[in-house]
């Protein structure tokens, strides 16, 4: 099994079945490494039913970089726990864009598809039955590209 073709999206990439022995020949690491990185919170695997550690291919391209950070980048293991803790929350906070983006998408078209039922439609002044008020919608045009 190898990371190189599992992507985030694959139910296999996140899946905690990899023994420690495993994932540790996979990392380039002795196990009591990982066990170590267990105990500072860098990496969390799951656990068996009998409390062995679980790892997964994602939590094994984790072990990686923190290796990667610590041994060729000199950084100390309280700075590569706050650097994979900002890279979470940057990851969390791309997926919540891409929500709100495609949320922001669809409401555009609901838009879009209630103006073209409307009486008059894409006319930013709708009449009223009142001669003396009327009722201006404004919004910004969207760019073809969104």
């Amino acid at each position: 099994m190898s990371g190189e073709f599992l992507g985030s999206g694959d139910p296999a990439y996140e899946a905690k079945v990899l023994m420690i022995s495993v994932a540790a020949r996979m990392a380039g690491m002795h196990p009591q490494t990982l066990r170590q990185y267990d105990r500072l919170g860098l990496v969390q695997p799951g656990r068996a039913a009998g409390g062995g550690r679980r790892y997964s291919v994602r939590d094994v391209v984790l072990l990686r970089e923190v290796q990667r950070l610590s041994q060729d980048d000199g950084i100390n293991l309280a700075g590569v726990k706050r650097i994979i803790g900002l890279e979470r929350l940057l990851e969390q906070a791309q997926q919540r864009v891409a929500r709100l983006e495609a949320e922001l998408d669809a409401a555009y078209r609901r838009v879009a598809e209630l103006e073209s039922l409307a009486r008059f439609p894409g006319r930013d002044l709708v009449p009223t039955n009142r001669t003396s008020t009327a009722l201006v919608v404004w919004r910004p045009r969207r760019t073809p590209d969104r």
